[in-house]
């Protein structure tokens, strides 16, 4: 196992070495119960965390998808603990698609390359980074972290999380928040940059589209085709417009970009399209979105398959699962089976109390005068699973990042990478709220 503070490049900083050491173990997460190097991402985390003499625990549901734990103890242990989170997996990268070795942490232009430098070896090593910043120091946080490394979040956590909280909840004992990802990032609005403070996600809905049909020989005159079939089902679905629906957070998104940018606020569409790059990404909080992602049908050229799928990455708002299920299955029409291959809860919570009124303070503190938004992520994350021991989370993964730069759009996207600055300033924030969370 290789050192997570070993030579090599000795003028990175900690963190970006411990980042680029993680993206050098390929943990590609291929769904379906078919990944690699989860179990020597975990050992490599907390060898680390052994290191700064931590107690660790290692979980491992099903053979090597590991997730590894420790406590950080707290200078006040009657204050509820905090759970600082993050995945070690990451998704597929196709090599010939990018411009540098996706698992080889390539360091150029002053950022860090590879699979994993956005989502999120990025705020796994900034976690780690910054707790071994304080106890090098030591610092006691305010109250307990527990320091969580889960398996499988990019497959909807089913096999990491999700048993996690099932079969050892008393690793969470005392806990009633937690941070993670997709958070704490800055964006443009104009001249000027903000932090999105997610304070919610979509719930989610994996479908599977099933067509049947009769096989025959490809030559022939033939009706009943299953691809035709799927394929009509397929584009209804995609060229579907879902309509604006707001909740209260993205309501408090809005009104804030309103005021940031003199717009009018009746125009959510122009008003996240302020947000620049991001805007993609923002915009798809604002109503369901339901994308094909994946197609399988037929096994020869000149033969046509009684039988045909496709597969649906369904994102809707909290609580409206069951109605966005019966208009996809009005849009998508008869003889179309809808199977759920994965199903989780949508989550919300108020941009108020204080560990929020924290989170703002402290990235006030490192770029002030930068003012903090709410946002609703239109993804999810592995605090759904936490959410069923009545843990409250919020996402805060703080980055401050370049003028221009497409962060949102390197989520499972290709040349992912993030500057090294960022993540610097990252780890500086981190460590100080979590000296005083």
């Amino acid at each position: 196992m290789t050192d997570a503070t070993a030579a090599g490049a000795p003028d990175l900083p900690e963190v970006a070495r411990i980042a680029r050491d993680l993206i050098r173990i390929d943990t590609t997460n291929y769904g379906g119960g078919r990944a690699v190097g989860e179990r020597e991402a975990a050992e490599y985390v907390g060898a680390y965390l052994e290191q700064l003499g931590l107690d660790t625990q290692y979980y491992e549901p099903i053979e090597r998808r590991t997730n590894v734990f420790a406590r950080v103890p707290g200078r006040d242990r009657t204050r509820p603990a905090l759970v600082v989170h993050g995945h070690l997996d990451v998704v597929p990268a196709v090599a010939d698609d990018w411009s540098v070795d996706p698992f080889a942490g390539v360091v150029r232009d002053g950022m860090l390359w590879g699979r994993g430098a956005v989502d999120m070896k990025n705020m796994d090593a900034m976690i780690l980074a910054s707790v071994a910043e304080s106890m090098r120091a030591g610092e006691q946080p305010e109250r307990d972290l527990v320091l969580a490394f889960f398996a499988d979040e990019e497959n909807g956590g089913v096999e990491g999380s999700s048993l996690v909280v099932e079969h050892r909840p008393e690793i969470f004992a005392g806990a009633t928040e937690a941070i993670s990802e997709v958070g704490g990032f800055s964006v443009d609005v104009g001249s000027r940059r903000a932090y999105l403070l997610q304070v919610g996600e979509k719930a989610l809905l994996w479908l599977r589209l099933v067509a049947r049909g009769a096989a025959g020989h490809g030559s022939r005159f033939h009706p009943d085709n299953a691809v035709v079939r799927l394929a009509e089902a397929v584009a209804a679905l995609g060229r579907t417009e879902w309509p604006l629906r707001l909740t209260a957070t993205t309501e408090r998104f809005l009104a804030e970009m309103s005021r940031l940018t003199g717009m009018d606020a009746d125009d959510p569409d122009a008003l996240a399209d302020a947000a620049g790059p991001a805007s993609a990404f923002l915009r798809a909080s604002l109503r369901t979105t339901a994308n094909a992602t994946g197609l399988a049908a037929g096994y020869k050229h000149n033969v046509i398959p009684d039988r045909a799928e496709a597969l649906i990455d369904v994102r809707v708002l909290p609580g409206t699962e069951e109605e966005a299920l019966a208009d996809i299955r009005r849009i998508v029409g008869e003889g179309i089976e809808i199977d759920t291959v994965v199903r989780d809860v949508g989550l919300e919570t108020t941009f108020d109390g204080d560990l929020v009124d924290r989170m703002v303070a402290v990235l006030g503190r490192h770029d002030p005068e930068a003012p903090v938004i709410p946002y609703l992520l239109g993804a999810g994350t592995d605090n759904k699973a936490l959410s069923r021991l009545g843990i409250t989370g919020y996402g805060f993964a703080p980055l401050r990042l370049p003028q221009g730069m497409d962060f949102t759009g390197m989520f499972h996207g290709v040349d992912e990478r993030v500057p090294i600055d960022s993540l610097v300033f990252g780890q500086r924030v981190l460590t100080d709220f979590l000296r005083t969370c």
